[in-house]
């Protein structure tokens, strides 16, 4: 089952301390003056307390409850989400360290697998399963140290149109290696992505070829 969550990153907002000046009566002499014998100065105004920190909301994500490490009808062995949806690697990405490069419109068309813990596991060893932490601060779920995504192209579950495309993402194993099987003839493009939420959204990861 697939929850949706929101994760909340906390913004330490960068608070400025307002010190009012010291103030005068308004009979104290200015200049070269002597000042009134009963001219007495206001005490310094106390500090002000720095405002507390604003929870900021990140985004609503999809939460993946489960993995499943299985054996298919001619592609042989694959991942797949507890939905059933077929999980991929992508060749731009690393695994020492684990690292996630598909970000933006490279995200809308692969929504990566994310977490708020761990993931129930079927079919696939344990030490197999990690997170990376994404620059939004979502969890990104790895299989064998490899980022993991799900692709758009693929309506329902058991599919894997996206094996190949751009030459560089491939369906993932059990063991988080690329599984050769299936490869298409030439290299597929990706679908096209929806639209953009903003521009800065579009804008962000777009130079990647996915």
């Amino acid at each position: 089952m697939k929850r949706s969550g929101i994760v909340i990153a906390s913004a330490a907002l960068a608070a400025t301390t307002a010190c009012a000046p010291a103030g005068t009566t308004p009979n104290t002499p200015v200049g070269n003056a002597e000042p009134a014998a009963n001219a007495v100065s206001e005490p310094a105004a106390e500090p002000s307390a720095p405002p507390a920190p604003t929870p900021v909301e990140v985004a609503e994500v999809d939460l993946t409850a489960g993995l499943v490490g299985k054996r298919v009808s001619r592609m042989g062995q694959v991942v797949t989400d507890d939905k059933g949806f077929v999980l991929y690697r992508f060749d731009r990405d690393s695994a020492k360290p684990p690292t996630t490069n598909c970000a933006g419109e490279c995200a809308r068309l692969w929504p990566p697998v994310l977490t708020n813990g761990t993931p129930d596991i079927t079919g696939i060893a344990a030490d197999k399963v990690g997170t990376v932490t994404r620059e939004d601060g979502t969890r990104q779920v790895t299989i064998g140290d490899w980022p993991v995504y799900r692709y758009i192209g693929d309506k329902k579950p058991g599919q894997w149109k996206g094996q190949g495309v751009g030459g560089t993402w491939f369906v993932v194993t059990p063991a988080g290696t690329k599984n050769l099987s299936c490869l298409p003839t030439g290299t597929p493009k990706a679908v096209a992505p929806p639209p953009a939420k903003d521009d800065a959204a579009a804008e962000e990861g777009g130079r990647l070829s996915y």
